[in-house]
C-alpha cells in the first residue's frame, strides 16, 4: 500500500515534516499508544499532514492488524485509541508439548473451514511452521494427523464468512450491531445486540450476548443470522458474565425452568451412563441388577428427550410424570409412522 506525502497545507508557521511513509506511520503508532485517545485533527496537527492523509494511515495501521478503536468524545468528535494494554503484550513462547497440544487441538476445529477463523488458524501455525526445524513440523503434523477426529452431520459455515467476518471485528472490538435473524418457520427480524460470545455445541456455533429490544441474553444460531451492521458504538461486557449467564441449568442450550429429573439405565447402557458428566447437578443411584438411576436438576425438555431416545431400548424415564409421558408420547408416534409405512 502507498503512502503519499503532503505538501502545503500545515498550518501557519509550522514548518512541515518530510515524512518518510514508514517514519510516519511509527509517528502515529507512537501517539496512539501513548494517550487514552487522539482525534483526526489532533494527529495531523502533530504529524504536520492533512486529515485525508491521516485517515489513510489509520487505514494502513488497522490492516496491519493493529486493535484500533474509535469512540465518540464528549463533544461528537472521534477519539482513535489501541485497545487498553495492547502495546505490553510480550512476545509469546512455546515448548515443543505445548506445541504438540496446539497442533491437536487444531484437529477439532474443522467446524471452522470455509470462516475467517480457519484463515486465523492457518496465518498461526504457518508462524509455528516458520520458526520451527522441518523435522520437528513434520513429526508435530503426524502425531496431530493421528488423532484427527471423524465428524458426522457436520456443518459447512463457509457461506457465512462475511456473517463471520463481521461477528469477529464486533466480539473483538466489543461494537454494538445489529443482526437479522430468521428463526425456523418465522420471518427474519432485526435485533440491535452486544455480541459477548460465540459458543460451540453439537457441531454448531452460536452467538450470545444482549438483545435491546428483548432487553436480556439471547443465543442465536449462527447458521440463521442472515446479515451483520456492525456500528460505531462500542459496549462494556459486564465483568460478572459467564456462559452460565445464557444457558442457566439447561441440559443443553435451551433455558427451560428446571426439573427435578429421574432416569434408569437398563445394565446394558450404564456403563456408558457412567463413564460421563451430562450435567453438573447430576447424581447416580447404583441398583442391585447393575442398573444405575440418574438424578439431575435441568431445563430443556426437547434435548433431554432427544438424548433419552439415543439410548433406547435401555432407558425408562422415573421423574417427572409430564417428562415421561411425553417420552412415552414420541414412542408412539415413532410406532404409528412405522406401522402406517407397513
Amino acid at each position: 500500500m502507498a503512502f503519499g506525502n503532503d505538501s502545503g497545507r500545515n498550518r501557519p508557521g509550522k514548518p512541515a515534516k518530510k515524512y518518510s511513509q514508514a517514519a510516519r506511520l511509527h509517528d502515529l503508532i507512537r501517539l496512539l499508544e501513548a494517550r487514552h485517545g487522539a482525534t483526526v485533527a489532533e494527529l495531523a496537527e502533530e504529524c504536520g499532514v492533512t486529515r485525508r492523509t491521516v485517515y489513510r494511515d489509520l487505514q494502513a495501521i488497522e490492516e496491519a492488524g493493529y486493535p484500533l478503536t474509535k469512540e465518540a468524545g464528549g463533544d461528537g468528535s472521534i477519539l482513535y485509541s489501541f485497545l487498553t494494554g495492547f502495546s505490553k503484550i510480550p512476545p509469546i513462547t512455546f515448548s515443543l508439548p505445548e506445541l504438540m497440544t496446539l497442533f491437536l487441538c487444531r484437529g477439532q476445529l474443522a467446524f471452522l473451514r470455509g470462516t475467517p477463523f480457519q484463515d486465523d488458524l492457518d496465518a498461526v501455525f504457518g508462524r509455528i511452521r516458520a520458526s520451527l526445524p522441518p523435522r520437528s513440523v513434520a513429526h508435530l503434523e503426524r502425531l496431530a494427523e493421528a488423532v484427527t477426529p471423524r465428524f458426522q452431520g457436520l456443518r459447512d459455515y463457509s457461506g457465512k464468512r462475511q456473517v463471520l467476518d463481521e461477528l469477529r471485528r464486533a466480539l473483538l472490538f466489543q461494537l454494538r450491531c445489529t443482526i437479522r435473524y430468521a428463526p425456523a418457520q418465522r420471518k427474519a427480524a432485526d435485533y440491535p445486540f452486544d455480541p459477548y460470545t460465540l459458543l460451540f455445541y453439537k457441531d454448531s456455533l452460536y452467538l450470545g450476548g444482549y438483545a435491546h429490544n428483548r432487553q436480556d441474553l439471547r443465543l442465536f444460531l449462527v447458521d440463521r443470522i442472515e446479515t451483520v451492521l456492525v456500528g460505531e458504538e462500542r459496549f462494556d461486557l459486564p465483568e460478572d458474565f459467564s456462559i452460565d449467564h445464557l444457558t442457566g441449568d439447561a441440559f443443553g442450550l435451551v433455558a427451560d425452568e428446571p426439573q427435578l429429573i429421574r432416569v434408569r439405565f437398563a445394565n446394558a447402557v450404564a456403563h456408558l451412563v457412567r463413564e460421563r458428566i451430562w450435567h453438573g447437578s447430576q447424581g447416580i443411584e447404583e441398583q442391585a441388577d447393575g442398573s444405575l438411576i440418574l438424578t439431575l436438576h435441568a431445563g430443556g425438555e426437547k434435548e433431554i428427550l432427544a438424548w433419552l431416545y439415543s439410548f433406547l431400548p435401555h432407558v425408562q424415564v422415573l421423574e417427572p410424570p409430564f417428562l415421561r409421558e411425553n417420552f412415552l408420547h414420541g414412542l408412539r408416534q415413532a410406532l404409528a409412522i412405522e406401522n402406517t409405512a407397513d
